[in-house]
């Protein structure tokens, strides 16, 4: 019965070492665009899979290398910290899944697998060490950006993805590495991360945050179409009214900056999403 226990404890903490929130929405997500682009019930399955074990080998790599961060820290929320798993067991972790990963990357074909590997590589890259220098946001927009091409070399003939997929998630990226990092800035610099925004500042990167993210709601509305329609006009119009009430309440609410950023990138996910069809090129 104890052994059982510890087990289930162990299990719980890798669960909660994995960046379960980012780990699930980035594989759904990838998931979602490759039944949308044509991949087939076997091929979907595949890129759920290696998608998910290359976002748990990356969660897992980051708290194994922060731990003696997050317990300077006191980071409570950290299973390492709190001692519900060991630093050792997250790290075996980390590279059982990118030794999974690697197979079922490849499973999709090797461009495809050699795609999706060339974004798992720059996410385990910041977690090694670029984070902390001015180049931290590269890693996302590789990370990011591949995603697109991982999806379409895998469909029959590998067509290349289109360019305004690519640009987009790189773009989304982006913006999702500096509203990720934004709440945290000052806690960053205390701990002697300086990546570029830690560099910038929370006032820059508050201002900053939109601007990527825009960028990418407008090559989604207009990308695929070639034409500005009433459909993609309504979908920047509406990620630009977000933005700036993000900008304008973030004296009074501090969040709100983030809150938009967030809502701003979901509505670039669904229209990437509805676009599934023709990330071809």
């Amino acid at each position: 019965m104890g052994q059982a226990v510890s087990a289930v404890r162990v299990l719980g903490g890798l669960a909660g070492s994995c960046h379960p929130g980012p780990t699930a929405a980035v594989t759904v997500l990838v998931t979602v665009l490759a039944v949308a682009s044509g991949r087939d019930a076997a091929g979907c399955a595949l890129v759920a899979a290696a998608v998910l074990t290359g976002q748990l080998s990356i969660g897992w790599c980051n708290d194994a290398v922060d731990a003696d961060r997050d317990a300077a820290a006191g980071r409570a929320d950290k299973p390492i910290v709190t001692g519900v798993v060991s630093t050792r067991a997250v790290r075996g972790a980390a590279l059982v899944a990118l030794a999974l990963c690697v197979p079922l990357s490849l499973a999709s074909g090797l461009p495809a697998g050699s795609a999706h590997l060339a974004g798992v590589g720059a996410a385990w890259a910041y977690d090694l060490g670029v984070k902390a220098t001015v180049l931290s946001w590269l890693p996302y927009a590789v990370g990011f950006g591949v995603l697109p091409a991982f999806v379409t070399l895998g469909l029959p003939g590998r067509p290349w993805p289109a360019w305004w997929a690519v640009m987009a998630a790189a773009l989304l990226g982006v913006g999702a590495h500096l509203a990720n990092v934004l709440p945290d800035i000052q806690a960053d610099l205390a701990a002697g991360v300086r990546g570029l925004p830690q560099r910038l500042g929370r006032v820059l990167v508050s201002a900053l945050v939109p601007l990527p993210l825009l960028a990418a709601t407008a090559l989604l509305a207009f990308g695929p179409y070639g034409e500005a329609g009433a459909a993609a006009w309504g979908a920047l119009l509406s990620a630009s009214a977000v933005a700036a009430a993000g900008l304008l309440l973030s004296g009074r609410v501090p969040k709100a900056p983030f809150a938009a950023a967030i809502v701003v990138a979901a509505i670039d996910v669904a229209l990437l999403v509805a676009n599934g069809a023709r990330l071809t090129a």
